[in-house]
């Protein structure tokens, strides 16, 4: 009997890691063909054709296409994050900080994507738990960002860090929600080094 329960761990283990691997597989094909081909549909045939997966896979992972496109959208928006942090660390002071960083993320390619996915997070509710996770990561991810580096370089943020993060993401994803929604104006109207309060020289009394 137990020869059997170690045989039935031993088999379910390697299959618990083909499952995780298709599941990425599946991700990261998505986010690289709604990066080929921004605003465009991409069918669950193509996502499993580029991800050498079956398109009953995409059901069984991630419950539906929606699901598997808002994974794929902040798996995009948090690479870009990252690529963000080495334009920050580069700057030589806080205001070329907060100017790089802003045109850095208005020019963002996941930035689209991450767009309909918070558009699919409003208009179908079981969708809004699998958003607010990964926006609970890039927030947290960023927030660990500018810890790091106004500590190594002496500066301050003007308010505490999740305050921080949460407001300069929420500043830079509802413009762009905005201006995919019809309002008038671009990105580029948005002052958005303007909601950052990173400073390196100490705050006026």
């Amino acid at each position: 009997m137990a020869k059997k329960r170690t045989e039935a761990r031993s088999t379910s283990a390697p299959s618990r890691d083909r499952g995780r691997m298709t599941r990425r597989r599946l991700i990261e094909a998505t986010a690289q063909l709604c990066k080929e081909r921004p605003g465009a549909e991409v069918s669950v045939a193509e996502i499993a054709n580029a991800a050498g997966a079956f398109p009953n896979q995409v059901t069984y992972y991630f419950g539906s296409k929606d699901s598997l496109l808002v994974h794929a959208a902040f798996l995009g928006l948090l690479h870009d994050a990252r690529r963000i942090e080495r334009v920050g660390r580069q700057a030589p002071d806080a205001a070329t900080f907060r100017r790089n960083i802003a045109r850095a993320v208005l020019a963002m390619p996941s930035l689209p994507s991450v767009a309909r996915a918070l558009a699919a997070g409003i208009s179908k509710p079981e969708l809004a738990p699998v958003v607010d996770q990964h926006l609970q990561l890039l927030f947290r991810q960023s927030e660990r960002f500018v810890s790091q580096l106004i500590n190594s370089r002496g500066w301050e943020a003007r308010r505490p860090l999740d305050v921080e993060a949460r407001t300069f993401w929420s500043t830079a994803l509802g413009a762009v929600l905005l201006v995919r929604a019809g309002a008038h104006g671009t990105v580029a109207d948005l002052d958005l080094a303007g909601a950052l309060t990173i400073h390196d020289d100490p705050e006026p009394g």
